[in-house]
């Protein structure tokens, strides 16, 4: 098992159901992430292209996807050669929105793959934030 494990917490104000959409739907990914050609949804293949490129970067398999609790996913990224990750959404009702878990594990365990952790650890930073302004800048509207 591995010992490099990302986790991020974040707090949203916006209901679980809006977050899924949010974690699920193309044209929501898009504001935030990378956008898919279709909803994610179990046992679908997962393929995330760069919004303005297009180019696929990220693929694996949907594995669990309970709306609006939990989705779980397989993660590629060509960085990470041939290991396959998983990513892990939590997502509790709290007063006042939602509390959002993200855990990213089964990471690259080499000295050589340390700057991939360091890049994904960072890249979910970046997006996590876009999310909190894509969805609170939807939810002020």
């Amino acid at each position: 098992m591995t010992n490099s494990v990302l986790q991020k917490t974040i707090f949203l104000r916006a209901e679980p159901k809006t977050v899924w959409a949010y974690l699920t739907e193309p044209d929501r990914l898009a504001e935030w992430f990378h956008k898919p050609q279709h909803p994610l949804a179990a046992g679908q293949k997962l393929e995330m292209f760069g919004t303005t490129s297009g180019d696929l970067l990220i693929w694996g398999e949907v594995r669990v996807a309970r709306p609006p609790e939990y989705l779980e996913y397989t993660f590629t990224v060509k960085p990470m050669g041939d290991a396959v990750s998983v990513v892990k959404w939590t997502l509790e009702a709290v007063t006042g929105g939602t509390r959002l878990g993200l855990q990213h594990e089964g990471l690259p365990q080499t000295a050589e793959a340390f700057e991939v952790i360091l890049a994904l650890d960072k890249g979910w930073d970046n997006h996590l934030g876009q999310m909190r302004t894509a969805m609170h800048e939807t939810v002020d509207a």
